[in-house]
């Protein structure tokens, strides 16, 4: 790979960052200037191995030249078509071929797919069309959004409102009518687990008490990520999912999966609707959707949902909802040769074979100082550092710096570091990961 340079350095100033300390930030930035394969490189020629597939997002790895000359190619020959009584050929394309590796396979009938242009855009839509849905079956009083703490989908307002992060919450008024089922952290019965934790399929009944608050009637969906990500890797106690399922198929309730960070591939199986074998009415993606490469979301909903709105006159809009960017020819051109990717090589599974090394390799940091829980699944790694009395969070993001001064991107929540590389990644990446997060864990320690 060619070293890049950075010639004629923009001023820092004028891009307000997200979900960044700007201030901090500025003060000694980290500029990314080129990517392929498992690997960034930075600013000042240093290669950097990357630990979290981007933000969980690029699963095939970087610089993809079929993707590349995939969304060349559409641009050339079609850049924009509007989303709105329009279409154009690739959406209906890309749509097909999602539609036929759809979450649980042929006979879970997630095949309808409404495109977005974001995750956050994706939560949104679902909890629309779950509204949409029981007011078209005749149960208009079902309003009310249930979600879990520590859970994250996005940052539209419906995002936030059925979140469950506190930071994402505390200054922005949220929707009226949500509320929040238990999170599923139980570190004194569940510690250092590879896979699913024994115990704590209980704590799903906590829908059963907010029903018993709110009343069935009340409620539309409940919305949980089968694996809780962003907030450090929750994984769902054995029976915990199955048990949910159950109350809202109970109660006539919609279950809506958050897949942004799951979905193809993570989990070592498509999505981890098919890792769990638990089947809900919605879908929400992104991020791997597309390997990051263009913005993009999409929302696979059940026939049954799908079909419900399907009555009037045909010129009546069935969904009065989407975006300019729903469905757009580059994106979609994008996805297409994504999954060609995937298939080819296997990666939506490859993850499966990788699982055991990988955690038999993130787990070897047990014991080192201050690491007090690692859990992990898949591809995926959760290790939790004690905080530091007087600086919560202090401790995790000095192990971030140090890992990517020394080639390790890594991700970090709190005193969490998160873990969830490239599904291309190799097993000699994976010993590199964990040899330089071990140093740093050592050093900051």
């Amino acid at each position: 790979m060619s070293q890049p340079t950075l010639k004629n350095a923009p001023s820092l100033d004028a891009y307000w960052m997200p979900f960044t300390a700007n201030r901090q930030f500025k003060a000694a930035p980290r500029l990314l200037a080129a990517a392929e394969g498992m690997h960034y490189t930075a600013t000042d020629g240093h290669q950097v191995l990357d630990g979290t597939a981007g933000l969980w997002c690029v699963n095939a790895g970087h610089g993809r030249r079929a993707i590349a000359q995939a969304v060349e190619q559409q641009l050339l020959t079609l850049d924009f078509a509007p989303s709105f009584q329009m279409g154009h050929p690739a959406a209906f394309a890309f749509a097909e071929a999602l539609a036929a590796i759809a979450p649980g396979g042929p006979e879970a009938g997630l095949d309808r797919v409404f495109f977005t242009g974001s995750g956050s855009e994706s939560v949104d839509t679902a909890l629309k069309i779950a509204l949409a849905y029981q007011r078209a079956i005749g149960q208009g009083t079902r309003t009310r959004l249930i979600g879990r703490e520590r859970g994250y989908h996005g940052v539209g307002f419906g995002g936030i409102s059925v979140g469950g992060l506190v930071n994402n919450r505390r200054v922005f008024t949220q929707l009226p009518g949500t509320d929040h089922l238990r999170h599923t952290h139980d570190p004194a019965r569940n510690s250092f687990v590879k896979g699913q934790p024994e115990h704590g399929a209980e704590l799903a009944e906590d829908l059963e008490r907010l029903v018993a608050l709110h009343g069935a009637e009340t409620i539309a969906a409940c919305i949980v990520e089968p694996v809780a990500g962003s907030t450090g890797v929750l994984i769902p106690p054995k029976g915990y999912l199955e048990r949910l399922r159950e109350i809202c198929t109970r109660h006539g309730i919609l279950l809506i999966f958050d897949e942004v960070i799951t979905g193809f591939g993570r989990l070592g199986t498509p999505f981890a609707t098919d890792y769990f074998g638990v089947v809900p009415d919605l879908v929400t993606t992104a991020k791997g959707l597309t390997n990051g490469t263009v913005p993009m979301g999409a929302v696979f909903a059940s026939r049954t949902i799908h079909d419900a709105l399907m009555h009037g006159p045909e010129n009546a809009i069935e969904l009065f909802h989407g975006y300019t960017y729903s469905g757009h020819p580059l994106a979609c051109a994008a996805g297409l040769a994504t999954l060609g990717i995937y298939a080819e090589e296997g990666l939506l599974t490859r993850g499966a074979a990788l699982a055991a090394d990988w955690a038999g390799a993130v787990h070897d940091l047990r014991g080192r100082r201050h690491v007090i829980d690692i859990r992990t699944i898949g591809l995926v790694a959760g290790i939790e550092l004690q905080p530091r009395p007087d600086a919560p969070g202090a401790r995790a993001y000095e192990v971030f710096v140090d890992c990517f001064e020394r080639g390790l991107l890594i991700r970090v929540t709190g005193d969490i570091i998160a873990l969830s590389p490239p599904l291309i990644a190799e097993p000699e990446h994976i010993a590199e990961m964990t040899r330089i997060l071990a140093d740093a864990i050592d050093r900051v320690a």
